[in-house]
């Protein structure tokens, strides 16, 4: 399938730009940011209206669209679930996004972080159909989701919307074999539809560059890598990604992405040796030590996928943001949570690591439920 998303392989991710201390972007920064954006032959910006409550998508309308023509850039926006209640409010939400952005179309627009859940309220909102509708009109040119949960849900929403163009996901080497995340399994689901992949999360919002642990950092410097570098290339480097976002916060962090993604070339052999001993260490400092064989599922009464639950622990002990809590709702979802297990103890019976299991599901509901006993 030819890649409707045509550009070079870095995007600006509008989700994390320079802020002032009173709360409001630093319009100066964000300008010269995209100056040098643009300069540099990329294109690609991606925002949706939650994010900085609105702030997002006015400040590409003052530093983007009022600077530059139309025909200089490409932007993708999106339909999130806490816009929306009803198939009503879909039409009318996204004429405030394009005023907002100032433009009269949006290139690419995306159904806003699809699990199963939401997918269900999509759905029933006839959200994939006035979408269409929209594109008809020239609204929007190119439709595809945003996706936060197990790649089977992937497969099912685009096997039952084979019109969807492409598909962003979070994808980085810190998760690619995460029970709780799934990238690869994601990423393989994607090739499988032939749908071209945009890549959110490609340095875990930080945490696999500047707060990647020192002696990750002098495996990278070794191999003649910066972690940013590493992260985004890896990510760059697979069959159907069409382009990498970094959500990029300061001039700094713009020149260097953009000076290494200019000529873009895939890891070499020694680099990609040099990210598999980092994703080795990432993985020493799991809290809980748990291999994801899942022999613990199968005999669960509650259903609780203990190795996706453990894993959305370990990468909230770690990475500081979001995600962790919004993969443990996609991955309670579809099974028991936490504080759900009746301490049968069939898990630990046949667990090959021995983990105090029932103790550890306690812990997770701590963290993620704010219980303090199951």
């Amino acid at each position: 399938m030819e890649s409707c998303i045509s550009c070079k392989p870095l995007g600006f991710g509008c989700m994390r730009l320079p802020m002032l201390e009173n709360g409001e972007v630093d319009h100066a920064q964000f300008c010269n940011m995209v100056d040098l954006f643009l300069e540099r032959g990329f294109t690609y910006f991606d925002t949706a209206h939650p994010y900085l409550d609105g702030k997002s998508e006015t400040a590409i309308r003052a530093a983007l669209v009022q600077r530059y023509p139309r025909s200089a850039y490409t932007l993708a926006n999106k339909l999130s679930n806490s816009c929306f209640k009803a198939e009503a409010d879909i039409r009318p939400f996204l004429q405030t996004q394009l005023d907002a952005c100032g433009v009269e179309y949006f290139d690419y627009y995306l159904y806003h972080a699809l699990n199963a859940d939401y997918y269900k309220k999509f759905t029933a909102c006839r959200a994939f159909e006035t979408v269409q509708q929209l594109k008809a009109e020239g609204k929007v040119r190119h439709v595809g989701m945003s996706f936060h949960d197990k790649a089977d849900v992937l497969d099912e929403i685009l096997t039952d919307h084979p019109e969807l163009e492409f598909v962003q996901i979070q994808f980085n080497y810190a998760d690619l074999d995460d029970p709780g995340i799934e990238s690869r399994r994601c990423w393989e689901v994607c090739r499988r539809h032939g749908k071209p992949v945009v890549v959110m999360e490609p340095v875990k919002g930080g945490g696999l560059a500047d707060k990647l642990p020192p002696a990750g950092k002098l495996l990278f410097a070794q191999a003649g890598l910066s972690p940013a570098a590493a992260a985004v290339r890896f990510a760059a480097g697979y069959e159907g990604v069409a382009v990498v976002l970094s959500g990029m916060s300061t001039l700094a962090q713009l020149e260097e992405n953009t000076a290494y993604m200019r000529d873009f070339a895939p890891l070499s052999a020694a680099e990609q040796a040099a990210v598999e001993r980092v994703q080795a260490l990432l993985k020493r400092q799991d809290s809980i030590a748990c291999t994801a064989c899942r022999y613990c599922t199968a005999g669960c009464p509650k259903a609780i996928d203990i190795p996706a639950l453990f894993a959305c622990y370990n990468t909230s002990q770690v990475y500081e943001g979001w995600n962790s809590e919004a993969y443990y709702e996609a991955n309670t979802l579809h099974g028991g949570k936490a504080s759900d297990c009746v301490r049968c103890g069939k898990c630990e019976a046949i667990c090959p690591q021995h983990l105090p299991i029932r103790e550890l599901l306690q812990t997770v509901a701590r963290r993620f439920e704010n219980e303090d006993s199951i």
